[in-house]
């Protein structure tokens, strides 16, 4: 009788989340199902693009903070927008985004808006964070204030002075040129479902760049997605793609945490080798000729793989390096 009970012990977990995750999945599908294509403007574009990482888990030179976290400043035409606020692991003032913004010369009080990919603590500021549903810069006073906040699930918790949150419901220009695809659900393993979203830019002369802070739709699904949306070619992929496939960023002991939780599978049946090779492919297919990984959820061997496939087209993704898409000009 004790050997049955301890069985059950030990199955009881697996089965409640194999029951969880196969509730999240029907969810995801109803939801992919349900998505109609609004009719979009699609016609603005910027004439310059450009990407400077102010959080990431690699930087351009050992002065800078790194994290597991994601914090980009994008430059698209007039509009300054920062992408995500990083993880701030160790909960410091200033926080790795703030510390990495004054060395770099970054005035935060210069962005036009905050676009939150996803609610995961690596992109909203720490755990807290996550868990309240809400979003930090840093531990003390900061210069962000008065924009907006758009964000693909409703933010619940505090606000930077005078910001005003934005839920995304449905693909939407947020300033001209410039577009958030809408909310995308993934049934994840362990973390449940998340919705993200990723900004699309219509770059004149040059197509549409997806700048990305997780990927946990797939690639394949947000490549879909944009060119489902706007008959402009894609020429760019910037941003997270989650392929944690021979090591990780949060690792337990030999336990790879980021392979555990990013994807719908159980444990032991998590991202391989495969999953990459279909990336690579899927944007080859695309046409897609620019491409950056970000190092936060991607372990160095997939880095490697992708500049492989892409060689001089390839940009890395580190704390202070500018990716120039569409340089100013003037």
């Amino acid at each position: 009788m004790l050997y049955i009970l301890a069985i059950l012990v030990l199955i009881a977990p697996l089965l409640w989340l194999k029951i969880r995750l196969m509730k999240d999945i029907r969810r995801q599908k109803a939801d992919e199902s349900a998505f109609s294509s609004p009719t979009l403007e699609t016609a603005h574009s910027v004439a310059s693009l450009s990407i400077l990482p102010l959080v990431e888990y690699h930087g351009a030179d050992e002065t800078l903070a790194t994290e597991a976290g994601v914090s980009y400043l994008i430059k698209a035409g007039d509009m300054r927008i920062l992408l995500d606020v990083g993880a701030n692991e160790g909960k410091t003032d200033p926080s790795p985004l703030l510390a990495n913004a004054q060395r770099l010369g970054v005035d935060l009080s210069t962005i036009d808006a905050l676009f939150l990919s996803h609610l995961h603590r690596d992109h909203v500021g720490g755990i807290a964070e996550e868990k309240g549903k809400y979003v930090s810069i840093s531990r003390g006073e900061h210069p962000v204030r008065d924009i907006c906040v758009y964000t693909p699930e409703p933010l619940t918790g505090p606000l930077p002075r005078g910001c005003e949150a934005i839920t995304v419901t449905a693909p939407v220009e947020i300033a001209p040129g410039i577009w958030s695809m809408g909310p995308m659900g993934r049934a994840l393993c362990l973390m449940g479902y998340i919705q993200e979203q990723a900004l699309a830019i219509h770059v004149k002369g040059k197509g549409m760049a997806l700048i990305i802070g997780c990927g946990h739709p797939t690639i394949e699904r947000l490549l879909a997605r944009c060119q489902g949306l706007f008959p402009h070619p894609i020429f760019a992929v910037i941003g997270g793609l989650h392929y944690p496939i021979h090591g990780g960023r949060m690792m337990m002991g030999p336990i790879n945490i980021q392979r555990l939780v990013g994807s719908d599978r159980m444990p032991g049946w998590g991202l391989g080798e495969a999953e990459v090779r279909d990336g690579i492919a899927a944007l080859k297919r695309a046409g897609v000729g620019a491409v950056g990984i970000s190092p936060h959820d991607s372990c160095d061997w997939t880095l490697d793989q992708f500049r492989q496939a892409f060689k001089g087209s390839y940009h890395e993704v580190a704390v202070g390096h500018t990716i120039e898409l569409a340089p100013d000009i003037d």
